[in-house]
């Protein structure tokens, strides 16, 4: 096969799996993400332009373990009631809707920067709404404050989204390292969303609790579940456990399969706990470790790519166009396709250019109601319920908060670059 033939072919699956990314689905067809994302995978290997054992050796299986067993760990914690305990001891006890915003926004924030933000979104969405309803107030504010508090808290660990943990599996950056220098800037995000928020919704955040609303001083009104108190003893230790070797520096995805077979030594039936694992979302990281390598070989070798990434800023410039990409195909297939133009910086700026690329692909995610998973989380389960959060509910929050965060990230990280 000719050069030239195999650089259009790449092309025309690199944009058929894009196109497909960015709209939600091929057109015509109901085929989704993760379809979607095999369907390019398969169309490379079928027109020979990766062998199977190089499209192998693309998968980064490190980062699809880690995620994996992060889900397992979360699982177990939701079969335990671990979120809503957590939920309903933080946010049982407050009736101000200023308060509540704040303890929602905090525990979301928090939970997101340990554990996989889109599971925590999720888990409080529900306990949220009752709360709200329990007090009799508007639970907009509350539910959009969660959704992204869940955004930019995640930014603070290479476990808290997907897309920090390729970020971490092909940068080699240390656990510790990472939250060092990206844990600042996501505490400074969470107090601006906090803001913004309680501006925006300021009208509604007034009017305060219904007289007729239901009093659960003592947080007994928030629904806790079934307790299993042994399964959640457990689950939490071997959390702990977990994230204390993530600090210590141990490989991470062998600790998270560790964490997960530890608890899957129990007798929770395992179906129960598989049934929350996103098996999509790994299948579309596979197939799209595939097609972004054959981009690499086929068309970013050519394209002269190593000479624009030697001259362009590893923080403002990379930063910008991540936040603009990930709005545009979703934050984890943008992520990977900078990998080849992050590693073709120098190295003195390739660690501050994951860095940038994983604050401002997060952050970015706060701009819509369609710029990450967790904003859909959360409105899809809040129409269920009967709340309606419309593109302009969100969106009077998330803008501003996206702009100024990715400001003053890129700023924290070009202040602390080396």
């Amino acid at each position: 096969m000719s050069g030239t033939t195999a650089l259009w072919l790449t092309l025309f699956w690199f944009v058929l799996t894009y196109l497909g990314l960015a709209l939600g689905r091929l057109p015509g067809l109901r085929t989704d993400r993760a379809g979607v994302s095999l369907v390019g995978a398969a169309g490379v290997l079928a027109c020979g332009l990766l062998s199977f054992e190089d499209a192998v050796k693309a998968v980064d299986f490190a980062t699809i373990a880690l995620l994996l067993g992060m889900m397992v760990v979360v699982a177990f914690l939701r079969r335990a009631g671990f979120f809503a305990r957590l939920a309903g001891l933080a946010l049982g006890r407050v009736k101000s809707p200023s308060g509540l915003l704040a303890v929602t926004m905090l525990l979301s924030g928090t939970l997101s920067a340990i554990l996989v933000n889109d599971v925590v979104c999720l888990a409080l969405t529900p306990l949220v709404l009752h709360l709200t309803r329990r007090l009799g107030l508007d639970p907009r504010p509350h539910l959009v404050g969660l959704a992204v508090a869940s955004n930019l808290g995640s930014a603070a660990t290479l476990t808290g989204n997907p897309q920090n943990m390729i970020i971490g599996g092909l940068s080699g950056i240390s656990y510790l390292r990472f939250a060092a220098k990206l844990a600042p800037p996501a505490l400074i995000g969470l107090a601006i969303g906090y803001v913004v928020t309680l501006v925006a919704y300021r009208k509604v955040l007034r009017k305060g609790a219904s007289p007729e609303a239901e009093p659960n001083g003592n947080g007994d009104r928030v629904p806790n579940g079934k307790r299993h108190t042994a399964l959640l003893a457990k689950s939490l230790l071997v959390t702990i456990a977990a994230v204390g070797l993530f600090f210590a520096g141990l490989p991470m995805a062998v600790v998270a399969l560790g964490a997960a077979a530890v608890l899957l030594l129990d007798r929770v039936n395992p179906a129960k706990v598989y049934a929350h694992i996103d098996w999509s979302l790994l299948l579309m990281f596979a197939g799209l470790f595939v097609v972004v390598r054959a981009f690499e070989v086929h068309v970013l070798a050519v394209s002269g790519v190593d000479e624009w990434a030697g001259r362009a800023d590893p923080v403002w410039a990379l930063s910008g166009l991540s936040a603009v990409l990930s709005n545009v195909v979703s934050n984890v297939p943008a992520v990977l396709l900078f990998k080849p133009v992050v590693g073709a910086m120098p190295d003195a700026a390739r660690e501050t250019a994951w860095l940038a690329l994983a604050l401002s692909s997060t952050f970015a995610g706060n701009l819509t109601v369609l710029g990450s998973v967790a904003n859909l989380i959360v409105v899809e389960q809040a129409r269920k319920e009967g709340v309606t959060i419309g593109f302009w509910d969100y969106c009077r929050v998330g803008v501003p908060v996206t702009l100024i965060t990715l400001v003053v990230g890129a700023a924290w990280l070009a202040l602390v670059r080396y």
